[in-house]
């Protein structure tokens, strides 16, 4: 075993920031191959890979949720296990089927814990510092999309976009300004933003039907605001 080489990958990432690995160019395109080499926090470790947003370059429809699950980690892919799928049946019900859409998450790693028995990996909420070690990849996809329309879903990318204090339940289905990432004033840029539930949180719900209308409704606001 070499040990140098399992105490330099131990110690990457205590410095939980991204900003070293962003490329000075590239679009889109350079910034995903980059970001799979990131070792901004210690999350990377673990995971099977990063998982960078897809969709188009100028998508006026950008969602934005919490972090990879197990799926997307194993597939290198945003939004492709259960909580994806009810999310374009919703996106479809609210009548952006067809909107070209850009998928990301505001962490790029899947954090998990281990089952105590078998092979199963519990999801675990990433850490306020693992979110702003992250935010720089957040930021320049949203420079780079510049979307009319911002979509939050659930509270991790909310606090990851607008502070720590952004509750769901307050501020759901309401347009707001697009927040600033770069320091600027909020609303001085491009675009409106839109929080509602993760769809996740639908799956969990007690009363699925009413939780998935919910989210419908959300996403309706959405449609109408990019018409």
């Amino acid at each position: 075993m070499d040990t140098s080489a399992s105490a330099g990958r131990a110690a990457a990432g205590q410095e939980y920031d991204a900003s070293p690995y962003l490329p000075s160019r590239g679009g889109l395109t350079g910034l995903r191959r980059a970001a799979a080499d990131c070792r901004g926090c210690p999350l990377f470790q673990d995971a099977t890979q990063t998982v960078f947003g897809k969709g188009p370059a100028r998508a006026r429809l950008m969602l934005v949720g919490e972090q990879p699950g197990d799926q997307e980690d194993r597939q290198g892919e945003p939004f492709v296990g259960p909580a994806g799928q009810l999310l374009r049946r919703a996106l479809d019900e609210a009548g952006l089927g067809d909107e070209d859409t850009y998928l990301t998450n505001a962490v790029k790693h899947f954090k998990f814990t281990a089952a105590p028995h078998g092979k199963r990996r519990i999801h675990k909420a990433p850490s306020l510092r693992e979110m702003t070690a992250c935010r720089p990849w957040l930021a320049e996809e949203l420079r780079l999309v510049a979307p009319e329309v911002l979509v939050v879903l659930g509270g991790t990318a909310g606090k990851a976009l607008l502070g720590s204090s952004f509750r769901v339940g307050e501020q759901r289905g309401v347009l707001l300004p697009m927040p600033a990432l770069d320091g600027g004033e909020p609303g001085a840029g491009h675009g409106q933003l839109l929080a509602t539930v993760h769809p996740s949180a639908v799956l969990r719900a007690d009363d699925r039907e009413a939780a998935f209308r919910g989210l419908v409704a959300d996403l309706s606001v959405a449609a109408t605001a990019l018409e």
